[in-house]
């Protein structure tokens, strides 16, 4: 069974980056389970690294194991976030840190459980498209090497451009690609 999370890294609700996200999901089979999660509904603390002081790390309680729990749910991870400065949303890049800790979880295994499930990338840019590469270059690098780390397969980058709410609606191009991105990869 294929499930998809979809993880909402945006600023605002119903921004450009989540309604292109809707665009593509929209495309999925009615048999792929899907799941929306909201990171900034879910705010996780800032991380810690504890591994060469106390080494494992304690049990997860609270927005991070519904995290954790989630992310291993799925078959399919979708980080919708924006370019926020070239590259995740902080609450994107918040959510990735915690992998590390997730990692030395004794029993949660969650390195090895995540080898062999995909990774995609959906965002908007306010820049002109014939700069795609310089400016969702960074974001695309970093879920690329995330998926590279992790074993995982990278699927690549949707991208949309807009800058003020509801400006993806008019990014005819983008909504034609969100229609076949999950199809085509």
């Amino acid at each position: 069974m294929t499930k998809f999370l979809f993880l909402l890294a945006g600023a605002r609700h119903n921004g450009n980056t989540e309604a292109l996200a809707r665009a593509a999901a929209a495309a999925l089979a009615p048999d792929v389970e899907q799941r929306w999660l909201r990171l900034d509904d879910l705010a996780l603390e800032p991380f810690v690294d504890i591994r060469h002081s106390v080494g494992a790390y304690p049990p997860l309680e609270g927005h991070a194991d519904t995290l954790a729990q989630a992310t291993l749910w799925a078959t399919d991870l979708v980080v919708a976030s924006p370019i926020y400065w070239y590259n995740l949303s902080a609450s994107a890049k918040q959510y990735f840190d915690h992998w590390s800790g997730w990692m030395r979880v004794p029993d949660l295994d969650f390195r090895a459980r995540m080898a062999g499930r995909r990774l995609w990338g959906i965002t908007m840019s306010s820049d002109d498209e014939d700069r795609d590469a310089a400016i969702t270059g960074p974001l695309a690098e970093s879920l690329k090497l995330t998926a590279d780390y992790m074993r995982m397969t990278w699927r690549g980058l949707l991208v949309g451009h807009g800058n003020q709410p509801g400006d993806v609606a008019r990014d005819a191009a983008a909504l034609e690609r969100a229609r076949g991105f999950f199809l085509a990869n």
